[in-house]
Protein backbone atom coordinates (compact mmCIF):
# COMPACT_ATOMS: atom_id res chain seq x y z
CA UNK A 1 0.00 0.00 0.00
CA UNK A 2 1.47 3.35 -1.04
CA UNK A 3 1.42 6.71 0.68
CA UNK A 4 -1.42 9.23 0.54
CA UNK A 5 -1.82 12.90 1.44
CA UNK A 6 -3.28 11.92 4.81
CA UNK A 7 0.08 10.33 5.63
CA UNK A 8 1.66 13.77 5.29
CA UNK A 9 -0.85 15.33 7.68
CA UNK A 10 -0.41 12.40 10.09
CA UNK A 11 3.38 12.86 10.00
CA UNK A 12 3.04 16.43 11.32
CA UNK A 13 -0.30 16.10 13.09
CA UNK A 14 0.26 18.74 15.76
CA UNK A 15 1.57 21.34 13.29
CA UNK A 16 -1.31 20.65 10.89
CA UNK A 17 -3.96 21.02 13.60
CA UNK A 18 -2.27 24.20 14.92
CA UNK A 19 -2.56 25.64 11.41
CA UNK A 20 -6.16 24.58 10.74
CA UNK A 21 -7.39 25.62 14.19
CA UNK A 22 -5.32 28.78 14.71
CA UNK A 23 -6.80 31.64 16.76
CA UNK A 24 -7.06 33.73 13.58
CA UNK A 25 -9.25 31.04 12.02
CA UNK A 26 -11.34 30.56 15.16
CA UNK A 27 -11.97 34.28 15.56
CA UNK A 28 -12.80 34.59 11.86
CA UNK A 29 -15.38 31.81 12.18
CA UNK A 30 -16.89 33.34 15.30
CA UNK A 31 -17.01 36.78 13.67
CA UNK A 32 -14.92 38.28 16.50
CA UNK A 33 -11.67 38.81 14.59
CA UNK A 34 -10.38 42.38 14.74
CA UNK A 35 -11.25 43.96 11.41
CA UNK A 36 -7.87 45.68 11.23
CA UNK A 37 -6.19 42.28 11.55
CA UNK A 38 -8.35 40.87 8.77
CA UNK A 39 -7.64 43.86 6.55
CA UNK A 40 -3.90 43.39 7.09
CA UNK A 41 -4.21 39.69 6.24
CA UNK A 42 -6.19 40.49 3.08
CA UNK A 43 -3.51 42.86 1.83
CA UNK A 44 -0.71 40.38 2.42
CA UNK A 45 -2.76 37.59 0.86
CA UNK A 46 -2.88 39.65 -2.34
CA UNK A 47 0.92 39.64 -2.41
CA UNK A 48 0.90 35.93 -1.68
CA UNK A 49 -1.36 35.27 -4.67
CA UNK A 50 1.12 36.97 -6.98
CA UNK A 51 3.84 34.59 -5.81
CA UNK A 52 1.37 31.71 -5.98
CA UNK A 53 0.98 32.53 -9.67
CA UNK A 54 4.77 32.47 -10.05
CA UNK A 55 4.77 29.03 -8.41
CA UNK A 56 2.34 27.74 -11.05
CA UNK A 57 4.58 29.18 -13.75
CA UNK A 58 7.42 27.23 -12.15
CA UNK A 59 5.18 24.14 -12.09
CA UNK A 60 4.73 24.51 -15.85
CA UNK A 61 8.51 24.63 -16.28
CA UNK A 62 8.91 21.56 -14.06
CA UNK A 63 6.21 19.56 -15.87
CA UNK A 64 7.32 16.51 -17.83
CA UNK A 65 3.95 15.50 -19.26
CA UNK A 66 1.34 17.34 -21.25
CA UNK A 67 -1.23 16.59 -18.52
CA UNK A 68 0.89 18.25 -15.84
CA UNK A 69 1.68 21.16 -18.15
CA UNK A 70 -2.01 21.75 -18.80
CA UNK A 71 -2.76 21.55 -15.07
CA UNK A 72 -0.10 24.17 -14.33
CA UNK A 73 -1.45 26.39 -17.10
CA UNK A 74 -5.00 26.14 -15.76
CA UNK A 75 -3.80 26.97 -12.25
CA UNK A 76 -1.88 30.01 -13.43
CA UNK A 77 -4.80 31.17 -15.57
CA UNK A 78 -7.26 30.77 -12.68
CA UNK A 79 -5.11 32.93 -10.40
CA UNK A 80 -4.40 35.67 -12.94
CA UNK A 81 -7.81 35.82 -14.62
CA UNK A 82 -10.18 34.95 -11.77
CA UNK A 83 -8.77 34.79 -8.23
CA UNK A 84 -6.74 38.00 -8.28
CA UNK A 85 -9.68 39.95 -9.75
CA UNK A 86 -11.98 38.54 -7.07
CA UNK A 87 -9.43 39.36 -4.38
CA UNK A 88 -9.06 42.94 -5.59
CA UNK A 89 -12.85 43.29 -5.54
CA UNK A 90 -13.07 41.82 -2.05
CA UNK A 91 -10.32 44.15 -0.83
CA UNK A 92 -12.23 47.10 -2.27
CA UNK A 93 -15.22 46.13 -0.10
CA UNK A 94 -12.89 46.42 2.89
CA UNK A 95 -11.69 49.88 1.89
CA UNK A 96 -8.46 48.72 0.23
CA UNK A 97 -7.97 50.09 -3.28
CA UNK A 98 -5.96 48.43 -6.05
CA UNK A 99 -3.56 51.38 -5.88
CA UNK A 100 -2.99 50.68 -2.19
CA UNK A 101 -2.34 47.01 -2.94
CA UNK A 102 0.26 47.94 -5.55
CA UNK A 103 2.24 49.94 -2.97
CA UNK A 104 2.21 47.33 -0.21
CA UNK A 105 5.43 46.27 1.51
CA UNK A 106 5.71 42.52 2.02
CA UNK A 107 5.50 41.30 5.58
CA UNK A 108 8.29 38.98 6.67
CA UNK A 109 5.83 36.10 7.06
CA UNK A 110 4.68 36.60 3.46
CA UNK A 111 8.24 36.59 2.18
CA UNK A 112 9.17 33.55 4.28
CA UNK A 113 6.41 31.28 3.00
CA UNK A 114 6.31 32.37 -0.63
CA UNK A 115 10.08 32.23 -1.06
CA UNK A 116 10.18 28.86 0.68
CA UNK A 117 7.67 27.52 -1.85
CA UNK A 118 9.61 28.89 -4.81
CA UNK A 119 12.95 27.72 -3.43
CA UNK A 120 11.54 24.25 -2.79
CA UNK A 121 10.21 24.10 -6.33
CA UNK A 122 13.51 25.26 -7.78
CA UNK A 123 15.56 22.77 -5.75
CA UNK A 124 13.19 19.85 -6.12
CA UNK A 125 10.77 18.40 -8.64
CA UNK A 126 7.10 18.97 -9.36
CA UNK A 127 6.00 16.85 -6.41
CA UNK A 128 8.14 18.89 -4.01
CA UNK A 129 6.48 22.05 -5.30
CA UNK A 130 2.94 20.67 -4.96
CA UNK A 131 3.63 19.45 -1.43
CA UNK A 132 4.96 22.89 -0.46
CA UNK A 133 1.80 24.50 -1.87
CA UNK A 134 -0.61 21.98 -0.32
CA UNK A 135 -1.06 23.74 3.04
CA UNK A 136 -2.57 26.64 1.10
CA UNK A 137 -4.69 24.93 -1.54
CA UNK A 138 -5.78 21.95 0.53
CA UNK A 139 -5.59 23.72 3.88
CA UNK A 140 -7.99 26.55 3.06
CA UNK A 141 -10.60 24.08 1.84
CA UNK A 142 -10.22 21.98 4.98
CA UNK A 143 -10.39 25.10 7.17
CA UNK A 144 -13.73 26.11 5.63
CA UNK A 145 -15.08 22.61 6.23
CA UNK A 146 -13.72 22.54 9.79
CA UNK A 147 -15.31 25.91 10.58
CA UNK A 148 -18.67 24.69 9.34
CA UNK A 149 -18.47 21.79 11.80
CA UNK A 150 -17.82 24.03 14.84
CA UNK A 151 -20.56 25.20 17.18
CA UNK A 152 -18.89 28.60 17.60
CA UNK A 153 -18.97 29.44 13.88
CA UNK A 154 -21.44 32.17 12.94
CA UNK A 155 -22.83 32.17 9.42
CA UNK A 156 -24.74 34.83 7.55
CA UNK A 157 -24.74 38.62 7.60
CA UNK A 158 -23.94 38.85 11.31
CA UNK A 159 -20.44 37.55 10.56
CA UNK A 160 -18.40 40.20 8.69
CA UNK A 161 -16.17 37.41 7.35
CA UNK A 162 -19.00 35.34 5.88
CA UNK A 163 -17.78 35.92 2.31
CA UNK A 164 -14.35 34.49 3.16
CA UNK A 165 -15.81 31.24 4.50
CA UNK A 166 -18.21 31.03 1.55
CA UNK A 167 -15.34 31.46 -0.92
CA UNK A 168 -13.46 28.42 0.37
CA UNK A 169 -16.49 26.20 0.95
CA UNK A 170 -17.66 26.91 -2.61
CA UNK A 171 -18.08 24.06 -5.06
CA UNK A 172 -15.39 25.57 -7.30
CA UNK A 173 -12.74 25.72 -4.57
CA UNK A 174 -13.68 22.36 -3.05
CA UNK A 175 -13.45 20.77 -6.51
CA UNK A 176 -9.98 22.27 -6.99
CA UNK A 177 -8.95 20.95 -3.58
CA UNK A 178 -10.20 17.44 -4.37
CA UNK A 179 -8.43 17.49 -7.75
CA UNK A 180 -5.19 18.45 -6.01
CA UNK A 181 -5.63 15.67 -3.45
CA UNK A 182 -6.19 13.18 -6.25
CA UNK A 183 -3.02 14.39 -8.01
CA UNK A 184 -0.99 14.15 -4.80
CA UNK A 185 -2.33 10.72 -3.85
CA UNK A 186 -1.48 9.33 -7.29
CA UNK A 187 2.13 10.49 -7.04
CA UNK A 188 2.67 9.70 -3.38
CA UNK A 189 1.48 6.14 -3.93
CA UNK A 190 4.67 5.06 -5.69
CA UNK A 191 7.40 6.69 -3.60
CA UNK A 192 9.87 5.02 -1.25
CA UNK A 193 10.00 5.65 2.54
CA UNK A 194 13.12 7.83 2.27
CA UNK A 195 11.43 10.04 -0.32
CA UNK A 196 8.31 10.28 1.83
CA UNK A 197 10.44 11.45 4.76
CA UNK A 198 11.84 14.26 2.57
CA UNK A 199 8.36 15.34 1.50
CA UNK A 200 7.05 15.16 5.07
CA UNK A 201 9.74 17.68 6.08
CA UNK A 202 8.72 19.98 3.23
CA UNK A 203 5.06 19.71 4.22
CA UNK A 204 5.82 20.33 7.90
CA UNK A 205 7.94 23.40 7.14
CA UNK A 206 5.33 24.83 4.75
CA UNK A 207 2.57 24.22 7.30
CA UNK A 208 4.52 26.06 9.99
CA UNK A 209 5.08 28.98 7.65
CA UNK A 210 1.35 29.10 6.87
CA UNK A 211 0.68 29.18 10.61
CA UNK A 212 3.06 32.14 10.85
CA UNK A 213 0.99 33.82 8.12
CA UNK A 214 -2.13 33.60 10.33
CA UNK A 215 -0.16 34.99 13.26
CA UNK A 216 1.13 37.81 11.06
CA UNK A 217 -2.48 38.78 10.37
CA UNK A 218 -3.47 38.53 14.01
CA UNK A 219 -0.53 40.68 15.12
CA UNK A 220 -0.69 43.00 12.08
CA UNK A 221 3.03 42.35 11.79
CA UNK A 222 5.29 43.66 9.03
Amino acid sequence: MGYRFTDLTDACHDDWRAYLEHDFVRQLGAGTLDEGAFRHYLQQDYLFLIHFARAYALAAYKSRTLTDLRQAHEGLKAILDVELDLHVGYCREWGISEEMLAELPEARATMAYTRYVLDTGNRGDLLDLHVALAPCLVGYGEIANWLNAQAFTVRGETNPFEAWIAMYESEEFQSAMLAELEWLDARLAGIAPARFAELARVFRDATRLETDFWQMGLDRAI
